[in-house]
């Protein structure tokens, strides 16, 4: 990689007080912007180590200052490589990598930073921090116990080493899923072999090809290249008629980063042995019991018996969904002894809810262009959250053409936040998936003002072809809405202290809770009718359409429960039960799950795990549960509109001030249990997720 000189006003890492630079970004920026960065940064902690005292100030916000740029310039860093991963960020990054890791732990690990923390805590000075702070303090002297404060010598260096090889082998796991997504591809020639496929995926497949060397594809005569990108791998399983090209492309979906030099299984293994030497070393028995230290559940018994309620709820739905859709297809077919595969499961289960509810969902494409949909959103959070949403693009650099810039105001115009929305797949640079980063957050500073926060929404949605807008299925309708609920926690947080403001400082397994939250409005009638317009013609979705797509709403509910559970059961399993290099191998557990959270066993080759990021590349490790447990605050947090009437304006806009004030204000400021109490009232229950998902 080739090395430049960069100074302070040049490198953009360096730029902290601005928008990110992203438009004099270059690789070559990472490696000296780090380093400067982290090295004025441990200059500074030295210097707050050797005069530090048990005061608020003297602790909690030197150490704030001190981190935040480094905090500001790895954060671009780490974004560029999901949304414009190159070889040369990739090297830069992982040069760097261990620098940081390094660092922060360094940190973790400061005896003179914990003795004052702990001074404060026990202190005179405690009963003068408000509850925000107490809490802040309470949560860094854990943080810092679960980072190996307590540990000496040996332990501790054992300990350091562990944590930078569990951050470079997180890195190369997500590199492996990225490259062989990317390397698979079914180039068609044969136009007998697109029947049944949707124009907007003859367009898609189309596209791609004319840009990887098929130049003059169209989506009439082709070629057409399908991939394993999802907004191409999941309309493809769902409409080929292909039976062998379904399984063809199936199998390469299940197989990603399970050979070759992609092969993640090796990583895998050395990950959890990692993390269960790092839990023994502080003292757990497990990595699953360090997780939930941090957790809203608090215990593993707690998530065994979430996922077991939603396993005794949900398995007879799903074998009853099972046997409805073999009957189906054998019907259908015309083949009375059709066994469903896996790769017959997402085609049937398409025909038949087009015969159930008489839609399909690449009908449904053309009444959700992206921009009504995204007007449609704003008008919603306007009407319940009292706010406004106006674009302002141009206004700061961006990262690609297709990435939009807005501002967000509150009800008498004075401005709240920012915040990136980068909506396209793009396969060749751009991880899959959907997620939202911060890349600033809400602070009070000394003279009063006010940092405004500033966030990034990342979805994959189908993309623009020609003239022809973002077509959007419903469902990435809701991702789209899922992704917003995350950003307006960070937003519209209230809180002054940058340590528990939006989501910092939230309990993982309840930061879900506004992301689904914002799901249920996808279902509420004046919403949807708001955004859903034909592109071309302007028309309104027809109400019997939006009839029949909420009755779809629960279609087979019981299987996508138990797929949930399925992959929360293995992670817990995985991260609590197993004994990596133990007699129990990895396709023990899997075996073991299979058995008891999965209605269809995966076939022989299924190596879903390779490719299981959220647990192995992101954060979700021991707490992929958290997306049902949330699921159960989210659920009971939308049944208070249901109750004040969702067909009344008045007591929708009450509720969501209410909710505003609540959920999306107090952020990490308070347990999630209080701020859940606090909005509805009372603890939740599992009533109204049972009840919405067609289970009670």
């Amino acid at each position: 990689m080739t090395q430049t000189t960069t100074t302070t006003s040049t490198n953009p890492l360096l730029l902290t007080g601005e928008a990110p630079r992203f438009d004099l970004f270059e690789p070559a920026h990472v490696a000296p912007g780090i380093t400067e960065l982290i090295e004025t940064a441990e200059r500074r902690l030295q210097d707050v180590e050797a005069a530090v005292e048990p005061t608020w100030e003297g602790a909690m916000q030197s150490v704030h200052e001190l981190t935040w740029p480094v905090e500001y310039g790895w954060g671009i860093v780490s974004h560029l490589m999901g949304v414009r991963n190159s070889d040369e960020l990739r090297e830069a990054h992982g040069q760097m990598q261990p620098k940081v890791v390094e660092f922060f732990t360094r940190l973790g690990q400061s005896e003179a930073l914990f003795g004052a923390l702990d001074g404060l805590r026990n202190g005179d000075g405690w009963s003068a921090l408000d509850e925000t702070q107490q809490r802040v303090v309470e949560k860094s002297l854990l943080d810092m116990q679960l980072s190996g404060i307590g540990l000496k010598g040996e332990e501790r260096e054992q300990f350091n080493t562990n944590v930078k090889e569990q951050a470079e082998l997180s890195t190369a796991f997500s590199n492996a899923v990225l490259d062989s997504t990317k390397a698979f591809e079914l180039v068609i020639t044969d136009p007998t072999q697109v029947e049944g496929l949707p124009d907007s995926l003859l367009r898609a497949t189309a596209q791609s090809a004319a840009t990887n060397g098929h130049e003059g594809a169209t989506a009439e005569a082709g070629p057409w290249r399908v991939t394993l990108d999802f907004p191409v791998f999941g309309p493809f399983m769902q409409h080929s008629r292909r039976r062998d090209l379904r399984e063809q492309v199936y199998r390469a979906f299940i197989t990603r980063a399970s050979s070759a030099d992609h092969d993640n299984t090796p990583r895998i293994q050395r990950i959890l042995e990692l993390r269960r030497d790092q839990a023994q070393l502080l003292g757990y028995g497990s990595y699953a019991e360090v997780s939930l230290a941090t957790k809203m559940a608090g215990a593993v018994p707690d998530v065994d018996r979430l996922l077991g309620e939603l396993r005794d709820a949900a398995r007879p739905a799903a074998l009853k969904d099972h046997e409805e859709l073999t009957e189906f297809a054998r019907d259908a077919s015309g083949t009375a002894d059709l066994e469903l595969l896996h790769w017959d499961v997402p085609f049937w289960s398409e025909r038949q809810r087009e015969k159930l509810y008489d839609f399909t969902d690449e009908g449904l494409r053309p009444f959700f262009p992206f921009p009504n949909v995204l007007d449609g959103l704003f008008a919603l959070v306007g009407r319940f959250l009292g706010i406004a949403v106006e674009a302002v693009d141009g206004e700061v650099p961006v990262w690609h053409p297709d990435v939009r810039y807005f501002r967000v105001l509150d009800g008498d115009g004075s401005p709240l936040a920012h915040f990136y929305l980068d909506p396209y797949s793009r396969p060749a640079d751009k991880r899959g998936g959907a997620w939202m980063n911060s890349f600033i957050g809400r602070e009070k500073r000394a003279d009063g003002t006010v940092q405004r926060p500033v966030a990034v929404l990342v979805c994959n949605q189908t993309a623009p072809v020609g003239e022809t807008p973002s077509l959007m299925t419903f469902r990435e309708v809701e991702t789209l809405f899922h992704e917003f609920g995350h950003s307006l926690q960070h937003m519209l947080t209230e809180v002054d202290h940058p340590q528990a403001a939006g989501i910092a400082n939230v309990e993982w397994d309840a930061v879900e809770l506004p992301s689904q939250f914002m799901e249920n409005w996808c279902y509420h009638h004046p919403t949807l009718m708001g955004l859903a317009r034909h592109y071309e013609s302007g028309d309104q979705l027809p109400d019997d359409l939006f009839e029949k797509l909420k009755s779809a709403r629960n279609y087979r509910s019981g299987s996508m429960t138990m797929r949930q559970v399925y992959f929360a059961h293995m992670d817990m399993e995985l991260h609590h039960r197993h004994v990596p290099g133990g007699d129990e191998s990895l396709a023990d557990v899997k075996a073991r799950v299979v058995a008891e959270s999965t209605v269809i066993p995966p076939l022989p080759e299924d190596r879903f795990e390779c490719a299981f990021a959220h647990i192995f590349a992101g954060g979700y490790a021991a707490g992929y549960y958290s997306y049902k447990w949330a699921e159960v605050l989210s659920a009971d947090a939308f049944a208070a509109f249901e109750e004040a009437g969702l067909d009344d304006e008045a007591a929708i806009a009450e509720t969501g001030r209410r909710y505003r004030g609540t959920v999306l204000a107090l952020g990490g400021s308070r347990h999630p249990m209080e701020v859940f109490r606090a909005f509805r009232g009372r603890e939740p229950t599992t009533a109204a997720l049972l009840r919405h998902t067609g289970l009670a």
